[in-house]
């Protein structure tokens, strides 16, 4: 294993780390790790003795977690628009009743939380247990000297999320998953194992793992701790045990190392995952397992030739989001999780940071699965507020456990590639801001030697100037593309990358005419044609686009944001940092329009300009719609993106001409920092000027000559019917599986039309239930727990969850005046 002392040094210019990683840690022993979810009772109210077990709470609301209570509702004015318009504040309580069998008298007894937003802390029949103010990071508590056995138990959760404690929507209530641990004396406790590979090829990876094994007897004990390596298909490849012996009321770190022939690599396009079972023995007895997911892959960061994955350059497309589910609110859900990386990656995004926080334990085993590289982000503040009540009221006392926990939780996943301490940390402007930064690293390191630190830097030249950026291994910027060539020249030892990027904003399938330079609309809206002058900081994607093109020493960018989140919705009520308080200015607008993808998962037309150049498989797009009455004669702006080599534009049949990429460029209104306001050339758009007549739209596009790919939108006469497409039509009895059903108003032929805003009704019957509802419209009160929905741009989304119990799902969506559609799933 490579030193500390000399990977630092070796961090300024190149870093080169290979190791074998691990997720989804689990017991499969004689009692396993209870899934916690099921019966428990809430009320939101401020109450006096709620922890006490005879407290009276038959009158309590009944339900399942993980839950957020504000996605519930309403939308007011009263709410602050900047977290949602939603009511993210209040105290509220959980409680649980149940038992433990007198069998487990003598076991370990703990409860862990995934996350509880926020303030929470937990009691144990009348007893305090403990803690956690961060509702972004995962905790675990012993409940073993309050446990009564064979009598009733009761739990309770006091959660006291409070107002101007976020920028950005964070939910309420205990929102992630929850587990009830019963563990023998000796047991792997949580996140209790480290596995790196100090040497990785073709031939072989030598795998060290670190386990600790904990003794929470009086009595010294005696075992084996037996380590088998298993590949994807279950069979076993390699196995290694060793003698242990443990004093009483101790901890051991225990190390192996085990080689594997042949290894099969984690990668972006084939994300290969292994199994680590590792026993604890006890006179032949298996007294405790712990399973973890792992990759074998090696990573590469170097100053000048970017990132490396595997051997080979990977350009980094990566894309920023934020925690909340879109119509599902915080509440963790695998499906929902998935889903939006599925979209991400067949937008050609290849990378995720997560900002600005921990993510859950379900957002990094999607990206194992799925082959996403990953940074994960711990804070959005230090010790300077950037709202009154966020985490700068709990840094001094909470940053370093909260730190340590995030990377000893997380540091076993293939895909996380960085630490990242920080986002536009309000420290960057300070002459001892360095002083926090190396401390936040040194935490980093002394976790993890095996990736890099890094933050997001959103001031220029400040965090070189004080010195914040030379304390970490990888810098990233914040909104400086302009800029990038001049950083280098004066750091050329330093790794660079857009950590956020181009913050263009858009609402799917509105267009304003003319094409002008405004930040606001009276509308509330923002034009797809993405090219309206918005915040000072933003810029549209293409200017990124040039920018990475011409400084090929940068990793790549991570584009603000991925998909829409709930809250700051910029243009709208503020716009960034500095504008504190309630954003309500402009309500109802009160999420946000910064994504290629819509709040529930619909691309917007930027989607496919980000596709035109980060895929390869031939495509082509074409905007706008095609329906504009009483406009007919007058010129309509047509965009094309495309990654194929030219276009051909056909109106009603005749052709307008070819145009060719990055020969023949497009003009669109820029103004950002370096850029005076002004039309900025785009080689990555092509554009004509059409007179409009009803009929169709058709795009060609051309590889060496011949067709490669074909688009054609045709103008929609009057709605006619409702159409239903399910993403899934086959769900699981877990209870949790979702099929997200995007509703389409359509004409007779079949065209999507595109102003429609129809309402729409829904049934469901048999073996689901409702989830949410939405249609990407950022001022739209329409509550996402409604059975109806307004269509935005002719689209809206319908999202079903199965209940434990086989069968069939009946959906039907009605309108008025409108054809009905029905769609059965099944439940298996």
């Amino acid at each position: 294993m490579t030193s500390t002392k000399f990977l630092y040094k070796l961090f300024s210019t190149t870093l080169f780390l290979s190791f074998f990683v691990a997720f989804g840690q689990k017991k499969t022993i004689e009692v396993k790790d209870q899934n916690f979810n099921q019966g428990w009772l809430f009320k939101k109210d401020t109450l006096k003795g709620a922890e006490i077990t005879s407290y009276y709470d038959s009158n309590w609301r009944k339900l399942n977690l993980p839950h957020d209570w504000a996605i519930e509702g309403p939308f007011s004015i009263k709410n602050n628009a900047r977290t949602g318009g939603l009511p993210i504040h209040g105290i509220a309580w959980y409680r649980k009743h149940f038992t433990i069998d007198s069998k487990n008298k003598n076991k370990q007894i703990s409860i862990e939380f995934d996350g509880v937003m926020s303030n929470a802390k937990v009691y144990l029949n009348g007893q305090f247990v403990g803690e956690r103010p961060y509702g972004y990071i995962g905790f675990e508590l012993d409940l073993t000297p309050f446990i009564k056995f064979k009598q009733e138990n009761v739990i309770a959760v006091r959660v006291a999320p409070e107002d101007l404690s976020a920028r950005w929507y964070p939910g309420a209530g205990i929102y992630r998953n929850v587990y009830l641990k019963i563990n023998d004396n000796i047991h792997i406790p949580q996140w209790g194992t480290y596995i790196t590979t100090p040497t990785v090829t073709d031939e072989k990876a030598t795998v060290k793992i670190q386990t600790t094994v904990k003794n929470t007897s009086n009595n010294s004990i005696k075992a084996i701790l037996e380590t088998t390596l298993k590949n994807s298909n279950g069979e076993v490849v390699a196995t290694q045990s060793q003698n242990i012996s443990l004093a009483g009321i101790s901890e051991q770190k225990v190390n192996q190392e085990i080689e594997i022939k042949n290894p099969t690599k984690w990668d972006i396009n084939a994300p290969n995952l292994y199994t680590a079972v590792s026993q604890i023995k006890i006179n032949k007895v298996v007294v405790d397992e712990y399973e973890s997911n792992f990759g074998i892959r090696t990573i590469k960061f170097d100053a000048n030739n970017g990132f490396i994955l595997n051997g080979k350059r990977v350009a980094i497309k990566g894309v920023c989001l934020h925690h909340d589910l879109g119509p599902l609110g915080a509440a963790v859900n695998f499906r929902a999780t998935e889903r939006q990386m599925q979209i991400m990656q067949a937008m050609g995004a290849n990378a995720l940071r997560t900002s600005h926080n921990p993510p859950s334990p379900e957002m990094l085993a999607v990206c194992d699965k799925l082959g996403i590289v990953v940074i994960v982000e711990a804070f959005d503040e230090w010790k300077m507020a950037k709202v009154p009540n966020g985490y700068n009221k709990y840094f001094d006392k909470w940053h370093e456990k909260d730190l340590r926990d995030m990377i000893k939780r997380d540091r076993n996943h293939p895909s996380v590639i960085m630490w990242s301490i920080g986002n536009e940390i309000l420290e960057q402007a300070k002459n001892e801001g360095w002083e926090l930064a190396k401390h936040l690293n040194d935490i980093c390191h002394d976790e993890d030697i095996t990736r890099p630190t890094t933050a997001g830097f959103n001031y220029y030249p400040e965090p070189f100037t004080n010195k914040l950026a030379y304390q970490i291994d990888v810098v990233g910027m914040n909104y400086w593309p302009a800029d990038y060539k001049e950083i280098k020249e004066k750091n050329p030892n330093l790794i660079i990358y857009g950590s956020e990027t181009s913050s263009q904003t858009s609402s799917r399938g509105v267009y304003h005419l003319p094409i002008e330079y405004t930040e606001k609309h009276e509308t509330n809206q923002v034009s797809s044609y993405d090219t309206t002058v918005g915040p000072p900081w933003a810029y549209a994607p293409d200017v990124e686009f040039d920018a990475q093109e011409s400084n090929s020493f940068s990793l790549g960018e991570f584009i603000w944001t991925g998909i829409d989140y709930l809250g700051e919705p910029t243009p709208y009520g503020g716009k960034d940092n500095a504008t504190n308080g309630y954003w309500n200015s402009d309500w109802p607008s009160h999420s946000s329009y910064f994504a290629p993808v819509d709040l529930v998962g619909i691309p917007k037309d930027r989607y496919y300009l980000y596709q035109s150049q980060w895929t390869s498989e031939p495509m082509v797009h074409v905007l706008p719609h095609w329906n504009w009455k009483g406009k007919e004669g007058e010129n309509i702006p047509v965009f094309s993106y495309t990654n194929c080599d030219e276009v051909e534009l056909f109106v009603n049949g005749k052709s307008f001409g070819k145009r060719v990429k990055g020969k023949d460029f497009t003009e669109i209104p820029s103004e950002y920092h370096g850029f005076k306001r002004g039309m900025y050339k785009s080689k990555y758009r092509l554009s004509w000027e059409v007179p409009y007549s009803p009929g169709s739209l058709k795009v060609v596009g051309y590889k060496n000559g011949k067709i490669a790919a074909e688009k054609v939108i045709k103008t929609a006469s009057s709605p006619y019917q409702v159409k239903l497409i399910a993403d899934k039509t086959v769900l699981d009895e877990s209870g949790n599986d979702l099929s997200y059903i995007t509703v389409r108003i359509e004409d007779k032929e079949g065209n999507l039309c595109p102003i429609a805003d129809n309402r729409v009704e829904f049934s469901i019957e048999g073996q689901g239930v409702l989830a949410g509802v939405g249609n990407g419209d950022a001022t739209s009160l329409n509550s996402f727990q409604a059975n109806s929905c307004n269509a935005f741009s002719g689209m809206c989304m319908l999202i079903v969850k199965s209940i434990d119990k086989r069968g069939e799902i009946k959906i039907t969506a009605s309108s008025n005046g409108l054809e009905s559609n029905n769609i059965t799933l099944k439940v298996k």
